[in-house]
């Protein structure tokens, strides 16, 4: 049964990745930490997969996330290649990205979101290893990350970015595994928003007194961001509800069955435009620069969806369509039940 709360949390997430990166607003970043929900809801759902599946559950994680990405691969690595991209073995990450990709030029600030794919990568084949770790020693494991985090930022390491990001969204993944087993469901509600005052003060204090290069985004505070994003996430999901199966908007729909087409292909295209305008003469920056290019931006990614998106379809092993969401039509010949026809235009019975 869908959680169509979850499928709301991931529908403003994948919105507000596509305004921040249009807009460069900070207060997004704080405002809704979509990344670290991403990777919660990811981690809720790859416990419930693996319950369900057993070590089968990562190939049918694999499965749904990579041929979206092999869908833009097959575009934009000859692209790279044509443009001053050496051939190098390391090319082959694009199919399998455990390691960041190779990119040329414009390439790394084009394709630069794939990290997401590539730490996402990580969690599912760690997954089938450390959620019986999790079971066994919950609070412990939730905390590792974290404490990995402080120490990374007190000692002013630089570890690899795949070390430093599982330090830094290892616990929303976690916290994934914690609301799939109930766990914050079962924590009283005094506790629960104790402790999610407890971080988002601590994470408040230390982004206020460590801005990085933009100010306040998170982005570039990775102590502030785990933290704050810790307290989101608690209330979030802790206040979840257990199910609801409801009908949601055609809207939600199509952004979680589109979630990943839209995350890929929405920085090249604000890269394409704003490079296009720039060499124009046409303002990219201020209300009206903001204004048409995210008016531009947005349709572009429905363009994308229209045409690449079915390959979303493909990968769950559902028919694929043009835009998701749509009821199924009754066959010309079928039967119409009484009921039904005894129902105004535009009801429907529920079963």
């Amino acid at each position: 049964m869908r959680n169509r709360y979850l499928d709301l949390l991931r529908a403003i997430a994948i919105v507000r990745v596509v305004v921040y990166h249009s807009t460069g607003w900070v207060a997004l970043t704080i405002a809704f930490p979509a990344m670290s929900v991403m990777f919660a809801l990811a981690g809720s759902l790859m416990a419930a997969t693996l319950d369900r599946c057993g070590p089968l559950a990562v190939e049918r994680r694999l499965r749904r996330l990579l041929p979206s990405l092999w869908a833009m691969s097959v575009i934009a690595v000859p692209a790279m290649l044509l443009t001053g991209l050496a051939w190098d073995w390391k090319v082959l990450y694009w199919a399998f990205p455990i390691q960041d990709p190779p990119a040329n030029g414009w390439g790394s600030m084009a394709l630069s979101a794939t990290w997401y794919l590539r730490d996402f990568l990580w969690f599912v084949l760690l997954s089938p290893l450390v959620l019986p770790v999790f079971r066994r020693f919950p609070r412990l494991s939730i905390a590792v990350p974290y404490l990995a985090l402080v120490v990374i930022t007190f000692l002013g390491l630089t570890p690899h970015a795949i070390v430093r990001d599982m330090a830094l969204y290892g616990g929303a993944w976690l916290l994934g595994f914690a609301h799939h087993d109930g766990m914050l469901r079962r924590l009283a509600r005094r506790h629960l928003v104790g402790l999610a005052a407890a971080l988002g003060t601590l994470g408040a204090a230390w982004i206020l007194t460590h801005p990085g290069p933009r100010g306040y985004d998170l982005n570039d505070i990775p102590l502030g961001n785990a933290l704050w994003s810790a307290a989101f996430i608690l209330v979030a999901l802790g206040f979840a509800p257990v199910a609801t199966a409801a009908r949601s908007s055609r809207l939600i729909t199509v952004l979680n069955a589109r979630a990943l087409t839209i995350y890929l292909w929405h920085v090249p295209i604000i890269v394409a435009v704003t490079t296009i305008g720039e060499r124009h003469g046409l303002p990219v920056r201020g209300a009206v620069g903001i204004g048409w290019r995210f008016v531009v931006i947005v349709a572009l990614v429905a363009v994308a969806v229209l045409l690449v998106g079915w390959v979303e379809d493909f990968a769950a092993g559902r028919r694929p369509v043009l835009v998701p969401g749509g009821r199924p039509r009754r066959p010309v010949d079928a039967p119409v039940s009484p009921a039904v026809a005894r129902l105004p235009v535009g009801e429907t019975v529920h079963s």
